[in-house]
């Protein structure tokens, strides 16, 4: 084998196709055929099959895309540091980030990327935080900001900032209701409802599968409350539509509420028994070397995140990493 058969490999196993990989790679489709047949000669065994949804790796292909990952990341360092650019880092760095961050954190770090480190073309690919960790795990990216730690093999992860939640109702009350429940409860802006203060009414929140709801069953579980769920969807944009609609009431990030709160669209309350907050970690590979361009990127997103929660870009966020040098 040569570094060149593991690049054809690994383009043909991202791109679950050999005519997909060989319009990226600019190389003739039976000669991507060629090269997969005599590396699995050499090493006598099966490495590809194909399914109605294309090309997959089999047990022996998926230990060699891991390690062919890993060998021509060693060569990306090795370049870098032959060509001695340290100071002026080259090279694509991918960046994996839930919606909800992606959202906040992608556009300042894109631009002060971009104006810092103009080598470096910066690819950032959202979804949700189970997604984005297995991306990591299968180094389909290098970092990820995601809200959970992370304790695999091979992997690390630092806690960077966290977030609050917070319990929020339409301001015209629910449906069918002249109230939310609240109104009377609550007359002051400052005032806290409890866990059991809401657990009759209808909530609007993400599936079991979701990190968030995961954290609210089980701070209420905690409480000794069984909360009503109503409707469950896991998109924040439509939580918030159905709860202008007047269908229920949500507990979200503070962050993802502030503009309809202050628009008047949204009345919310800080839940006063529980503290409700999530914390969002930068998370790398540990057994993989790390380029310089991905080292700056790591750096500059720690940098940007801090800066972006103590100007209260990031609304209810908090810091929790100190200064580094």
């Amino acid at each position: 084998m040569d570094i060149r058969q593991l690049r054809y490999f690994i383009a043909i196993v991202e791109q679950g196709s050999f005519s997909r990989a060989a319009a990226i790679l600019h190389v003739a489709q039976p000669a991507l055929s060629l090269h997969v047949r005599k590396v699995e000669a050499e090493l006598g065994t099966r490495l590809l099959f194909r399914t109605p949804k294309g090309v997959v790796p089999t047990e022996a292909g998926a230990i060699l895309l891991r390690n062919a990952r890993t060998i021509i990341d060693h060569l990306k360092i090795t370049e870098e540091e032959v060509r001695g650019y340290q100071n002026d880092p080259v090279g694509v760095v991918r960046l994996g980030l839930p919606g909800t961050i992606s959202e906040i954190l992608s556009v300042p770090l894109i631009m002060a990327a971009r104006s810092r480190y103009p080598g470096i073309e910066l690819r950032i690919a959202e979804a949700m935080s189970g997604f984005v960790l297995e991306w990591l795990r299968e180094s389909r990216i290098d970092l990820a900001v995601i809200y959970r730690d992370v304790s695999d093999s091979g992997l690390a992860s630092i806690e960077l900032l966290e977030e609050e939640l917070v319990f929020f109702a339409p301001a015209q009350g629910l449906e069918g209701r002249s109230e939310t429940g609240f109104t009377g409860l609550l007359p002051a802006p400052e005032a806290r409802p409890q866990l059991v203060d809401i657990a009759n009414v209808p909530l609007i929140l993400p599936s079991k599968a979701h990190g968030l709801r995961l954290l609210i069953d089980r701070h209420a579980a905690t409480a000794g409350v069984d909360l009503d769920v109503s409707i469950e969807v896991d998109s924040y944009a439509n939580i918030k539509r159905l709860v202008c609609s007047g269908l229920g009431c949500s507990i979200l990030p503070l962050n993802a509420i502030s503009q309809e709160v202050s628009a008047g669209m949204f009345e919310s309350w800080r839940i006063g028994d529980v503290r409700l907050r999530r914390s969002a970690y930068l998370a790398f590979p540990e057994a993989r070397p790390m380029t310089n361009a991905v080292a700056a990127i790591r750096d500059l997103a720690v940098a940007v995140l801090r800066d972006l929660a103590r100007k209260e870009s990031w609304a209810g966020a908090r810091v929790l990493m100190g200064e580094t040098g």
